[in-house]
């Protein structure tokens, strides 16, 4: 017997967890790019012109705790600055294949009837965009956050590394502990 109404929940269901994931992408996005702006402009600001990569005098590191400082580090590869280059196409090259798997997520997901894939996915795709703003605006990827013990400093990383982090753990814990109910 099938209830009235029965088929509209699912799609009712997946176009709101659409709108989970554009509002997650939009908040990660916003809080990236202005923790950057901040940084770049107010708490470390070049101190012989604009900022960016080009900055020849960066304002000195800000030590917050004893395992924590606020840095400026330009990234111009992707993810530790694997793939760095200094060829001028690599940000253009970086950003097409960002764009590429934020796409492919979006489509994968299309279909997505669970609230932790929407909140991982727009994590992702929020934070992705935030590193391809940087690499249209300076040609590198702005990090400031320096996490260090016993002289070992972990590579600075910014908001939208967080994002694409927690986003890409939440996706793998869907994928391993999902299947069974999916069987």
């Amino acid at each position: 017997m099938m209830v009235v109404g029965e088929g509209a929940a699912p799609v009712a269901m997946v176009k709101k967890l659409r709108m989970v994931t554009g509002i997650v992408a939009l908040f990660a996005l916003v809080l990236d790019q202005v923790s950057k702006q901040w940084v770049l402009t107010s708490l470390l600001p070049c101190l012989s012109g604009p900022p960016g990569p080009g900055c020849a005098v960066n304002s000195p590191f800000i030590e917050v705790t004893g395992f924590f400082n606020m840095v400026v580090a330009w990234n111009f590869g992707v993810s530790f600055s694997m793939f760095y280059s200094e060829h001028d196409l690599m940000p253009l090259a970086l950003s097409l294949l960002a764009v590429i798997i934020c796409a492919g997520l979006l489509w994968w997901g299309r279909h997505n009837d669970k609230g932790l894939v929407a909140l991982a996915t727009g994590m992702v795709v929020g934070g992705a965009v935030g590193n391809v703003i940087d690499r249209f605006r300076f040609g590198a990827v702005a990090d400031f956050l320096d996490f260090h013990v016993a002289g070992w400093h972990w590579p600075a990383f910014n908001v939208a590394d967080c994002c694409i982090v927690v986003g890409v753990c939440l996706l793998l814990i869907d994928g391993l502990f999902s299947g069974a109910e999916r069987r």
